[in-house]
C-alpha cells in the first residue's frame, strides 16, 4: 500500500468529521480542503477509505459510492436518518457544508 500523503490525511479528517445524517460528494470535499478534484478525492477513498465513513461520502447526484456497496450504503444511510430519494441522498437536504452540524445550528439552511 501507498504511503498516506498529506493530501490523503486532510480528506479523510474530514470525511472523519461530517456528522451522521449528513454526506459530501467528492467534488465538495475537494472545494473545501482547496486542492485536487472528485477524482483525487475518489483515489484517496479508494485507498484509505475503509476506516472512515466512506457511506458519507457520495457522488454530486446522491448516488452512493460504488454500485457494489449500494446496499451497505441503505443501511448506514437509514440508520443515521440520511434523507434519501430512493436509493441515492436527497442532496438538497443532506448535503453537509463543513461548517457545524445542523443540529448545533437549526436555522442553518444547506444548498
Amino acid at each position: 500500500m501507498d504511503a498516506l500523503t498529506p493530501f490523503a490525511e486532510q480528506v479523510l479528517d474530514l470525511v472523519e468529521r461530517i456528522p451522521p445524517g449528513k454526506v459530501m460528494a467528492y467534488g465538495d470535499i475537494a472545494e473545501y480542503l482547496g486542492e485536487g478534484g472528485p477524482r483525487q478525492v475518489g483515489k484517496v477513498m479508494s485507498v484509505w477509505g475503509g476506516g472512515v465513513p466512506w457511506w458519507r461520502v457520495v457522488h454530486a447526484d446522491g448516488s452512493g459510492a460504488a454500485p457494489d456497496h449500494l446496499r451497505e450504503c441503505l443501511v448506514h444511510w437509514r440508520e443515521e436518518g440520511t434523507p434519501l430519494r430512493g436509493e441515492r441522498v436527497d442532496m438538497r437536504l443532506a448535503r453537509w457544508d463543513g461548517g457545524p452540524a445542523e443540529r448545533e445550528r437549526p436555522s442553518a439552511k444547506f444548498q
